[in-house]
């Protein structure tokens, strides 16, 4: 009779009997509890940003992408070039560069669903702006629930942003993407896309584990004793066991030959398609990661994905249905919030001129709006956001 060697190591080998001439106990050992990553700030931006490469790549890419469209301030529709705005703008603080500025707001969105800034007054005018964490920010509600100022908590220590007494104007601006569930906070894409990164994450974490070991499944040694002995001793499982460990495991010790004993047969274990699925499962968070953010997969890299003819459309999907939304939304949101001490007047809109992926779109436009013979040249420069190039009679 053959007995299969125990497989177990660090496990304590034990005997059931059963009563009866029925067929023997066979002992299945279930999944355990699936464990997901806490939707909260700190765990999504570890897992996510900092533990996932996909995520990763997402959310930088975004935020690099809209980092780079300049704002154009406009009064009565003509950017001045000149206006204080848009030199904060500009520079907004001289410890870091626009993009590097822009970069942690549009991130901050994809983290975490919130962006806040801080306006630094100068003689009750903003001079500089800078950007703060959003899982230090805390609202505080007056009785209807509405959020009337802000604590930042940083080390233990507590600083409160409430309304200037003189001018009732709130110092930090916060910016959120929509929440079905909450009145206050945003949503992130992180979070809803927070199950692909677990299974992802897994995924490589399983495949780490299968190169430690040997870059294959693990086999099963026979024993093959004479009558009588069917077993192994002890002694000789343990001496078997430590063999193992110490001279046929992990990825250096891969195709080195195992000297057999007497009575010992190895047995090869092949992997199973629901072994082998686990890929094609680790592909398919990753285009529902890329999904939550709205990049294009094709952007990514990631192989499988038909969705687009070519990469130049895939580039163009990405610009206009993911980039120019949030950074619209964005400037929509920082023209509110400046006009406060600027003018009502203010406009601050994105400046999608020479944003080179939608060069050649922006170039048929012109062409089909310049073959138009029923407008005049100032009207076809006026739907092109031109300045008009001559002045109306009167």
């Amino acid at each position: 009779m053959k007995t299969w060697l125990r497989t177990a190591f660090a496990r304590t080998p034990q005997t059931k009997s059963h009563s009866g001439a029925g067929a023997p106990l066979v002992a299945l050992q279930l999944a355990n509890a699936t464990h997901w990553t806490p939707h909260n700030y700190g765990a999504l931006a570890r897992e996510g940003y900092q533990g996932n490469a996909v995520a990763y790549r997402c959310i930088r890419l975004i935020a690099e992408a809209a980092a780079s469209v300049p704002f154009c301030v406009r009064r009565d529709n003509e950017c001045s070039g000149t206006d204080p705005i848009e030199r904060l703008l500009r520079s907004p603080n001289p410890k870091i560069s626009r993009a590097e500025f822009f970069e942690s707001v549009y991130g901050y969105l994809q983290l975490g669903g919130d962006s806040f800034l801080e306006a630094v007054l100068v003689d009750d005018m903003p001079a500089a702006l800078f950007t703060l964490r959003p899982d230090r920010m805390r609202a505080v509600t007056d009785n209807t629930g509405w959020p009337i100022a802000w604590d930042y908590e940083v080390a233990g220590k507590r600083r409160r942003f409430a309304p200037a007494l003189n001018t009732g104007l709130l110092a930090v601006h916060h910016m959120r993407l929509f929440h079905p569930t909450d009145d206050i906070y945003g949503f992130s894409p992180l979070e809803a896309a927070a199950k692909a990164v677990d299974v992802h994450n897994s995924g490589s974490v399983w495949t780490k584990a299968l190169l430690d070991n040997s870059a294959r499944p693990s086999g099963a040694l026979v024993y093959k004793g004479a009558s009588g002995a069917e077993n192994l001793s002890d002694e000789q499982f343990e001496r078997l066991k430590s063999e193992l460990e110490n001279k046929h495991s992990g990825a250096s010790a891969a195709g080195r030959p195992l000297l057999l004993e007497g009575g010992l047969d190895w047995k090869s274990m092949s992997m199973s398609p629901t072994d082998m699925d686990f890929i094609n499962a680790k592909r398919e968070a990753a285009r529902e990661i890329a999904l939550a953010f709205g990049v294009p997969p094709m952007l990514l890299g990631i192989p499988g994905d038909n969705t687009y003819a070519n990469y130049k459309e895939a580039n163009l999907a990405f610009w206009r249905q993911t980039i120019l939304p949030l950074v619209s939304k964005t400037a929509d949101s920082l023209g509110g919030w400046l006009a406060d001490w600027y003018g009502d007047d203010l406009r601050i809109v994105p400046d999608i001129d020479d944003i080179p992926a939608l060069a050649a779109e922006r170039s048929a436009r012109l062409a089909a709006l310049n073959n138009i013979d029923f407008m005049s040249v100032d009207e076809k420069r006026e739907r092109a956001s031109l300045a008009p190039m001559s002045e109306p009679t009167a």
